[in-house]
């Protein structure tokens, strides 16, 4: 043989021990057998489920012939596919063209794959937190959006999350619902006249533009009956018993109370759970007794319905009663103020400004323009009661016990569940306030009050129970 051609022959002998390794390599790679399966070796979070090996159907070899030799897919178990002829693993991006071969194409994944990409079984979502989609929901082994499904296996919402993959977010409630707190305060003596659009009035009357008012409350009582009567009103529904009628402004008594259960604290106690009330009555003092049964200074116990009703302040009312004395407290603007910071105020509460603030007035009094008082003393007041209601699904009621010469009296209701700015025309009496007041709190109505029209038309729909 001349030199020329042993020279050629080496080299070709050469080229083709050279060659034989990886001939070898892809004989073993080339339908993913040859190697271990790389299952899960991806981050959960890689947006394509990518694993960390490099190659198809081997742990990390290069494919040959056509692969590219840099798909990084891991292979999906009962989906992979053959590299021979330049086809990438399963789940691979189409290789740019390999040495000796063509551009390799995408192999569909088994039918139903069983895992997706990154290894892990798509369970839905069933326990991903805060809505973060299901492990292998997020890009099958050559599918979509999962291994065979469309939203992890199914696209259940995640759940405790705020969406789950393929599922609508889940949306809270941030108002409405049953009343959870009651406010009255209990003015005095003036018709509706006298202070709807009155220029003495201007806060009470911006709170009207605000929320809702009526303008069909009327007095259930002749107009010769002074306040006692329909204070006591307020909380039974009538000023008739079978023990006693009240008809005057006398102080309680063993004569003038009586032993009737039939009043909404009484079953407020008697609730399961009990309702929390309390009686914020402004100006007493050690001369009123801790239950307030003694009208002193600007104080009256005339507009304190409570100690007239035995089972609460005694029989005789008494000041020194536990039950009545543990169910009332002097109300100061300060005082109160701060209990409503703190949240420790009853579910119920009734305020009672003195005479010379709820309209009344009285001699010796700062004022004799008692509409003009009383309306600085809401202003003063009003404010932490209005953010506390409407923070915490509560209403306050302000009322009058009597029109003084009119026929009809003023009535508003402010909290977060009633009508914006709503003039009310639906006939009411104080019997109509007791009927609300069990009604929102889930106690029987009284027999008493089964006839009146209750609030509701004040309120948005929904938002009275």
């Amino acid at each position: 043989m001349s030199r020329s051609k042993a020279k050629h022959s080496n080299v070709l002998s050469l080229s083709l021990a050279a060659l034989l390794p990886f001939a070898a390599l892809a004989a073993g790679c080339g339908s993913g057998d040859g190697g271990p399966t790389d299952v899960g070796s991806g981050p959960a979070s890689d947006p394509h489920g990518a694993g960390s090996s490099t190659g198809t159907g081997g742990s990390s070899d290069t494919a040959m012939g056509g692969a590219g030799g840099s798909a990084t897919m891991p292979t999906s178990t009962g989906g992979a596919g053959s590299s021979e002829g330049g086809t990438p693993g399963t789940g691979g991006a189409p290789s740019s063209a390999g040495t000796g071969g063509t551009a390799g194409t995408i192999t569909p994944p088994a039918t139903g794959g069983s895992t997706g990409a990154g290894g892990t079984p798509s369970t839905g979502g069933t326990t991903a937190t805060g809505g973060t989609p299901a492990m292998g929901g997020a890009t099958g082994a050559g599918s979509a959006t999962g291994a065979g499904g469309s939203a992890g296996a199914g696209g259940t919402p995640a759940t405790g999350g705020a969406s789950g993959t393929g599922g609508a977010p889940v949306t809270t409630s941030t108002g409405g619902g049953p009343i959870k707190y009651v406010f009255a305060v209990v003015m005095e003596n003036e018709s509706s006249s006298s202070v709807y659009g009155s220029s003495d009035a201007p806060y009470l009357n911006g709170l009207i533009k605000k929320y809702a008012h009526a303008t069909a409350f009327a007095d259930p009582l002749p107009d010769a009956l002074p306040s006692e009567p329909h204070y006591v009103w307020m909380e039974a529904g009538t000023n008739s018993f079978s023990d006693t009628t009240f008809t005057t402004d006398s102080d309680p008594s063993a004569s003038n109370s009586t032993k009737s259960t039939a009043h909404l604290v009484t079953q407020m106690e008697a609730a399961s759970p009990a309702v929390s009330w309390m009686s914020y009555p402004e100006g007493l003092s050690s001369s009123t007794g801790a239950c307030p049964v003694h009208s002193s200074g600007f104080y009256a116990a005339k507009h304190d319905p409570f100690v007239f009703f035995q089972d609460t302040a005694g029989s005789p009312p008494s000041a020194t009663n536990a039950t009545c004395a543990a169910h009332h407290q002097a109300y100061t603007t300060a005082s109160f103020a701060q209990a409503l910071a703190q949240g420790t105020v009853a579910q119920y509460s009734f305020v009672v400004p003195n005479l010379c603030n709820d309209m009344h007035g009285a001699s010796g009094c700062p004022s004799s323009n008692v509409v003009a008082a009383g309306d600085a003393w809401l202003q003063a007041n009003l404010p932490p009661m209005i953010d506390f209601v409407n923070a915490h699904q509560g209403v306050l009621f302000i009322m009058w016990d009597e029109p003084e010469g009119g026929t009809v009296m003023p009535f508003v209701a402010i909290g977060p569940g009633v009508k914006i700015g709503y003039t009310g025309g639906v006939a009411y009496t104080h019997g109509s306030f007791t009927k609300s007041v069990d009604e929102i709190f889930g106690l029987p109505v009284l027999s008493t009050v089964t006839g009146a029209n209750d609030l509701a038309d004040l309120f948005q729909p929904g938002m009275f129970p």
